[in-house]
């Protein structure tokens, strides 16, 4: 596929998305994609399901979680250095 290529609108406004677009960005039959305007353009994006949400919210916890861990050596070496800080 071009970086361009032309559709036709048909009769109740659908419009068929190139198949080989449709293989690279994992599009399949019976899948949700969002329509929207923007600065008067269409936009058509993949929809985003609650269980890849799902997914990626616990994968950046658990990414949260090792920098944590990953941190607490630094952060026990400053508190040895510095002692304790008071509060302000």
């Amino acid at each position: 596929m071009s970086a361009e290529e032309k559709r036709k609108v048909g009769k109740r406004g659908q419009v068929t998305l190139p198949k080989e677009l449709r293989e690279r960005l994992g599009i399949s039959h019976g899948d949700e994609v969002v329509v929207r305007e923007k600065d008067g353009k269409v936009v058509i994006e993949t929809s985003v399901s609650k269980e890849d949400l799902v997914e990626g919210y616990r994968r950046r916890s658990e990414r949260a979680a090792e920098i944590a861990e990953e941190m607490q050596g630094t952060s026990d070496e400053a508190d040895d250095q510095i002692g304790d800080v008071p509060e302000w």
